[in-house]
């Protein structure tokens, strides 16, 4: 591909609900830039920016693509991104490195929660955006009603520039309000001929929008239109590039990505609306010779700095890292710094990536996307530079997991392929974490959502040849007791040579106030249990609660006082009263009405008001405790303390209440006792899982 100045390349994220269309867009935009030679679909599983096996399967986008392609005299960026709420982490590094947003809008669904969703991240960060109605030629699609709905929910400042030519079966292509010609496909081709007539009054209406819109970001402008002279078409542009950039225009353009139809139009209206890097604010980075943050442009002339945004796990190719060139220029062979790892690295071989082709570049400028591989310490987020000017990035900051499962192995002997598999993807994938837990013995992998997890078992399988299945983690619940009890441990036996003797008595009590996990107290008088026996007594009643006498989970709250003994001047030593103690633990603890106790977490969560009602019935269902509701924003918070054993499965169930509208965290708050009926369940499934 060709070399292009940073003046000339548009970085741009295709964002929207899950089955708005994006990818096709983007695959209608390498196709007319000549870069395909047919034209994939997604149904079909033939499109060039959803290549993972998954993917196809699925036929839904789960990881952001990229796809370069050249335009008149720009190199157009495109990002597809999932539209899938379990895959928001890599929306949330696209949009880190793109300069504008196009929202793709179904043109029968209207406004849905991935539109919204979208809208709010765009603002976030501060992007100029532009909504496509995809989908004209769909049955039942409505330009005018999508359109009313998209200013009713996202304001007045939405100007269209492209309307349909009719609709359904009987759509025909897009009237430019710009170029004022009617765009029309035939086949896959776009032909330009006059506007057809019957839509006088519409382009009467939207051409003064349009017009009024662009005069009012520039004062010439402003009094020209003023004073009733015609605007001409550069200055339209030029005004309307203006409102767009400033984020007080917002383009809507519309057409239908499958048959090719309105792409011409985006593709025009991204090269002449949306802003090259360098004319973007910026980007802030710190200086690590001066220790100072700054707020720097896009610029060639400065030392080159990088930033890794997305990492691919390729079992063939080895780890692929894609990145945005954020200052200076780089070229095959440069050594950089990692500032992160504080590690140098060397860039062997510098491409492009167009889905999953390499396309090799000797040179990229600063602005510009591209991707290296096999790169020894780099991960996600880390910033490579020059060695002799070295800078950071601050870090992207993607979603904390919320939903976790179990993984286990279909097939012993796979440990290993299973842990280079998982610490692969988790370089791949951000809001994936992997944990052992120690207490359950369970490995967890945590995510967005259902689908994440799932979709992670398929790369393990697919990818590096580990078949897995998920469970519902085991809940790491305590036991405790309610009273006191006094117990004795005697260990003796005889059999010939050294005999063994080991003899206690223990009082057991609750510790009420939670103030220690475990309390020895030593009230040995007169020498009845020796000086040089009693940490064994401690050490065994240490080891013996490791597995309380309900179900066999950890001992919490208990307070062990040592009062008598007895001991043999040759048999006794250390191990008999070890083993005494342990003896006298069973028999003390199961006086001294043991009962279980579960973990309870604080959940805050946040929904739009509408679904209070839900939520808090819900809460209660699953045996929380509602503290408190109070506004943040637009939203409400819930406060509630509920039982991990109800919460596996919420990330699911709040996104089913709220169409996805809902979100939570959670932290652990403390343990209570469990209720009676529950608390016989567990220790009955205890007892089966030990036989």
């Amino acid at each position: 591909m060709k070399d292009y100045k940073t003046e000339n390349l548009r970085n741009i994220c295709l964002l929207g609900h899950s089955g708005a269309g994006k990818t096709s867009i983007g695959e209608a935009m390498l196709f007319n830039t000549g870069v395909l030679d047919r034209f994939g679909k997604v149904d079909d599983g033939t499109t060039t920016l959803d290549y993972d096996s998954e993917e196809i399967k699925r036929k839904i986008s789960i990881s952001a693509a990229i796809g370069p392609c050249d335009w008149n005299n720009i190199r157009i960026n495109v990002v597809d991104t999932p539209g899938y709420f379990d895959f928001v982490g890599e929306v949330v590094s696209s949009l880190y490195v793109c300069d504008g947003a196009v929202i793709a809008v179904d043109s029968v669904s209207g406004v849905e929660v991935g539109t919204e969703k979208a809208w709010d991240m765009v603002c976030e960060e501060g992007l100029p955006s532009m909504f496509f109605i995809n989908k004209m030629d769909r049955e039942n699609a409505n330009f005018s009603k999508v359109y009313e709905q998209l200013r009713e929910v996202f304001g007045n400042k939405l100007v269209p520039i492209a309307i349909p030519i009719g609709a359904e079966s009987n759509y025909k292509g897009v009237i430019d309000l710009i170029d004022m010609k009617a765009k029309l496909h035939e086949g896959n081709k776009v032909v330009e001929k006059d506007i057809p007539s019957g839509y006088e009054d519409q382009i009467e209406e939207f051409r003064s929008m349009i017009i009024e819109a662009a005069a009012q970001t520039d004062e010439e402008l402003m009094e020209k239109y003023f004073s009733g002279e015609e605007l001409t078409k550069d200055e339209i542009i030029k005004g309307l590039k203006l409102g767009v950039v400033t984020g007080d225009t917002v383009l809507v353009l519309c057409g239908s990505a499958l048959k090719n139809s309105g792409v011409v139009a985006l593709m025009n209206a991204i090269e002449n609306f949306f802003p090259s890097p360098i004319e973007t604010d910026g980007y802030t980075v710190k200086d690590l010779k001066t220790d100072k943050e700054e707020t720097r442009k896009y610029d060639t002339n400065l030392p080159l700095s990088i930033k890794v945004f997305k990492t691919v796990a390729d079992p063939f190719v080895g780890k692929i890292s894609i990145f945005k060139v954020m200052s200076g220029f780089v070229t095959a062979d440069s050594e950089v710094y990692n500032t992160n790892k504080e590690k140098k690295e060397r860039l062997s071989g510098l491409f492009l990536l167009r889905g999953k082709k390499q396309i090799p570049m000797t040179k990229l400028v600063a602005g510009d996307i591209g991707a290296v591989a096999k790169l020894q310490y780099t991960t996600t987020g880390d910033t490579l530079c020059d060695p002799q000017n070295p800078v950071i990035f601050g870090a992207i900051q993607f979603p904390e997991p919320n939903i976790s499962m179990a993984i286990e192995l279909k097939s012993k002997g796979d440990e290993d392929k299973i842990s280079n598999g998982l610490q692969r993807l988790m370089e791949e994938d951000p809001t994936l974490k992997v944990e052992k837990n120690q207490e359950t013995r369970q490995t967890l992998i945590s995510g967005i959502g259902e689908q994440h997890l799932e979709i992670i078992t398929r790369k393990l399988q697919n990818k590096f040849g580990v078949e897995v299945l998920l469970n519902d983690p085991k809940v790491p619940y305590r036991e405790t007791i309610k009273k006191s009890a006094k117990a004795e441990g005697k260990h003796k036996k005889q059999s010939g040579g050294h005999g063994q003797y080991g003899h206690v008595w223990i009082e057991f009590e609750p510790i009420l106030d939670g103030s220690a996990e475990f309390e020895f107290v030593d009230k040995i008088v007169g020498g009845v249990v020796p000086r040089q026996y009693i940490p064994a007594v401690e050490k065994g009643l240490r080891e013996a609660m490791e597995e309380g006498v309900l179900a066999g989970y950890p001992v919490v709250n208990v307070r062990c006082t040592l009062y008598d003994g007895s001991y043999h001047p040759v048999d006794s030593a250390e191990l008999p009263f070890k083993i005494a103690a342990s003896l006298a633990y069973k028999k003390g603890m199961a006086d001294a009405n043991p009962v279980l106790l579960e973990p309870i977490y604080t959940v805050e969560v946040l929904v739009p008001d509408q679904y209070m009602g839900d939520i808090i019935g819900d809460l209660n269902k699953k045996r929380g405790r509602v503290l408190g509701m109070e506004p943040v924003g637009k939203l409400q918070k819930v406060t509630a303390e509920v039982p991990l054993a109800e919460l596996f499965k919420y990330a699911t169930d709040l996104r089913s209440m709220t169409q996805a509208r809902g979100s939570f965290t959670m932290k652990f708050a403390r343990y209570e006792e469990v209720p009676a009926q529950i608390a016989q369940k567990v220790v009955e499934a205890a007892k089966e899982e030990k036989e």
